[in-house]
Order: structure tokens, then sequence, then C-alpha cells
């Protein structure tokens, strides 16, 4: 089992994210602990009213809205009985037990899971503290749980993340074929609150990936003036499409104001997965010439998507990697001259006369099928670095122009 906390400031948003999913046929509501109807008698305004009426008894707590999800592997046989178990033991154990919650179950993903929405406020003002709860009460009651119910045991954060995120908690977005607010709101949820990226550029690289793009607008323009962000549906050809969705008006507020805060952030916190994308990036790269599509579906097969940015006359000027493994999105200049555009484009475009001019400048001849091979070592990374400076200001120059809309990778 694995157990996701999160904390808000708006319980009744957390409830309405819920009940849409419940009105497309994406979840159902199995229970509601300490309310006073039984869960199918319940309307919006009772499911709304009663966690309201405890929020308003704190209004110094800003963070006073809970969404828990539980999740389950594919072997767990659970009914809705024993689902409903699990949810009181957990709440119990963390120090929820009394609270008034609300059990959906969801049907959006290939495991089983169900979200609980409650509060920490209690009846009478006082709160219950989940500073660091995720970590400390949930891990501990998770594994108990586990223990207590006889559940497939979460062993470390692999299966963690297979089970949570998969790559993404949500459906490929299509206009016109999904209902676009929800389907948007609940996509840029997930991307924003669990990938690391340290631009707007590199949060982008992820969102293309389920045809959604956050905006700034034209530079210049009155709404990329007042640092304002809105996300549009992309349709195939990488074009908006539709009416595109304010940043207030998702769940959890994904401004552009709120996302410069991660971006500092998710620095600091992606340098400890540098190895793992490293690794998998020498692997393929080992493998010497190759095409695109041979590069690209390695590193997918390791679970890293690579986002090709090229110019309009289709020369590769930069490459961005999302790890879905670790969540973390990284340019190829970030990683080291040997991950840059120009390395990648040396190894998918090699050529008798790429080869001949690696002989001269090298003399390594006879071990020149281990240069190509070795990528990530030194010689070629010093070999690079003058052509990363040149690829460095080239794309300084270009985000100045408007760019031409790309077409992204299938997924």
């Amino acid at each position: 089992m694995v157990a996701r906390f999160v904390s808000g400031t708006e319980i009744d948003k957390v409830v309405r994210y819920n009940e849409q999913k419940v009105a497309t046929g994406k979840a159902e509501l199995i229970g509601a602990f300490d309310y006073t109807k039984d869960a199918a008698q319940l309307t919006m305004s009772d499911k709304i009213g009663q966690l309201q009426y405890l929020t308003k008894q704190n209004r110094q707590t800003r963070r006073n809205a809970i969404h828990i999800s539980l999740n389950f592997d594919k072997a767990d046989q659970l009914d809705k009985e024993k689902l409903l178990e699990i949810a009181q033991t957990y709440l119990e154990k963390i120090g929820f037990g009394g609270q008034p919650c609300l059990i959906y179950q969801h049907h959006d993903a290939a495991h089983k899971h169900i979200h609980l929405v409650t509060t920490n406020i209690l009846n009478g003002s006082n709160r219950i503290n989940i500073h660091n709860i995720g970590r400390n009460q949930s891990e501990i009651a998770r594994k108990e749980i586990e223990i207590q119910f006889g559940l497939v045991q979460a062993q470390g954060k692999k299966q963690e993340r297979e089970l949570l995120f998969s790559p993404v908690q949500a459906e490929k977005v299509i206009y016109g074929k999904s209902e676009t607010k929800a389907a948007v709101s609940n996509t840029v949820r997930e991307v924003v609150s669990t990938y690391k990226y340290t631009s707007l550029a590199e949060l982008n690289a992820v969102l293309h990936l389920y045809n959604i793009e956050a905006d700034r607008g034209t530079p210049g323009s009155k709404m990329h003036e007042k640092n304002g962000l809105r996300y549009f549906v992309l349709n195939k050809d990488g074009n908006h499409v539709g009416v595109p969705i304010k940043a207030s008006a998702i769940y959890g507020r994904p401004t552009m104001a709120k996302l410069q805060e991660r971006f500092s952030k998710n620095k600091q916190k992606r340098e400890g997965f540098r190895q793992r994308i490293h690794g998998q990036l020498d692997k393929a790269i080992q493998a010497g010439p190759q095409t695109q599509h041979n590069f690209a579906g390695k590193l997918k097969r390791a679970g890293i998507d690579i986002v090709w940015r090229k110019n309009e006359s289709g020369r590769l000027y930069g490459v961005t990697y999302v790890d879905h493994a670790t969540r973390c999105v990284f340019n190829g200049s970030d990683l080291g001259p040997a991950y840059s555009a120009n390395a990648i484009s040396e190894l998918l475009n090699y050529t008798q006369e790429a080869k001949e001019n690696l002989i001269q400048q090298t003399g390594l001849e006879d071990h020149l099928p281990y240069v190509i091979r070795d990528l990530s070592g030194n010689l070629l990374g010093i070999l690079l670095e003058q052509q990363e400076s040149s690829e460095q200001m080239d794309f300084e120059l270009r985000i100045t122009r408007k760019k031409k809309k790309k077409k992204r990778p299938n997924i």
C-alpha cells in the first residue's frame, strides 16, 4: 500500500474535485465517516457543509483541507467493505479518528485506490498537527496496515512511484473528447506537485506529453507583465485549441508566482537524482551511432522521455529529459556537455565525415569505437565544450523571438 497525504486551503474544491469524478463515472462515494447522514443520503451541501462547519471555527489555520489517497497493488483483493475498514484504521492511526471524512473509490487508474477528504480542524477550533505527518505517522500507519490486512508491501520508492505515477495519474487530454477543465486540472495538479522542474520550459516539457501547455502570454502583453498564467489544451500539431483555463481557476492555484517558488526548491531537490539519469543515458549512448527513434526508445523503456527542441530548419538546438521514475526534469546542458543537444546530435548523425573529424582531433583511430560509445567520458566532453557554449547562446537568442509550435513526441 502507498499513502499520499496532501493538505490544501479550500475544502470545498477538494470535495468538488471528487464529485466531478463521480459525475463522470470515474469514482463513487463508498462511505462517510462521522457524518450526520449515511453516504447515500448526503447532498453536495451536506458533504461540504459539515467540513466547513469545522474549518470556520479556526480561521488562523490556512491549510485545513486534507486530501489523502491510499493506493493498493493489483494483487490485493479488496471489496468496498475492506477498503472502508482500511480507511478507518488509517485515519485512527494518524490521529484523525472521529473526524468527518468522505471516502471515494476512484476507477481512473490500473490499480485500486481510494481518496479520503477530511479536515484537521477539531470541533472546538483546535487543530491536528500535520507537520511531517506524511513521512512520520502516515508511513508508520502504512506499514502496520500492510501487515494487519495482509497487503502487498510497498518495498522502497520504486513501487511507490509505480502506484502513484506511472507516469501520470491522468488520462491523456484530447480536446473535445474529455471534460476539458477537469482533465486539465487533474493533469496539471499532478505534474506541478510531483515533478521537479526549475523553469516554465521544463514544466512544459512534461505537460506537452499530455497535450497541455502553460502559457504566460506574448512578451509585452498585459498578462505577461502582470505575471499571469493560463493552461491550454494542445492538438496533435502542438497548437492551442479552445478556451484557456486560468491558473487561479485550477485546484491548487498553480499560478506563476507559486511555480516560481517551486523552481528554486526543485533545483535543490533534484540534485540527488542525477546519478540515475546519468546512468540510463550512458547505457543508451554506449550502443553507439543510432537513429533518433532507437535512442528515444531505449530511454522510454527506462522510464525517461526525451523532448527535442528544433529550430525552423530542423536543427536540434536543445534536449530535455523527463525522468518519470524520479520525477525529475533536466535540460541536457544541465547534465553536462556529453548529454547536450550537440553531443546527442553527433551521436544520431554519425557519418564517415564525423568519424574522420574525430580521428583528426583525437588521433585515436584504433580506439575510435570506444570514443563514440563513451560520450560520457572526459575526452568527448572536452571536444564539445565550445559547441555547448555556442548552443547556449543560440538558445538565449532564440527565446527572444516568437517560436513556432513544435510537434511533440508520441507516447
